[in-house]
């Protein structure tokens, strides 16, 4: 299963962890995990694009940390998208993905 942990300060996003494997179907064929991976990819991509400062990321053996660094509306914008869309899967596919 892959879990998503969301740490705030109120209403503050801090950090995003992402880990684990689906187990949808096997390496390379799991589309939840396809899913996360194209969500999370595309997320970073964009804040990286508009601001480096925005977020501190690390990627080690299946883990993702996504630190937020600053207080703007845009990344704010961008990490809740990401959360809605993680949540819209873990509907979907509750045994494959879990929002803590």
């Amino acid at each position: 299963m892959i879990k998503v942990n969301v740490i705030r300060n109120g209403q503050k996003l801090e950090t995003i962890k992402i880990k684990g494997h689906a187990m949808y179907d096997e390496y390379g064929k799991d589309i939840v995990c396809s899913s996360v991976s194209s969500i999370t990819v595309t997320t970073v991509n964009a804040l990286l694009s508009i601001n480096e400062d925005f977020i501190r990321y690390e990627e080690n053996s299946g883990c993702v940390t996504i630190d937020v660094i600053t207080d703007d509306d845009i990344c704010f914008k961008l990490l809740e998208n990401m959360l809605m869309l993680f949540s819209e899967l873990s509907e979907k596919y509750p045994k494959n993905i879990k929002i803590m």
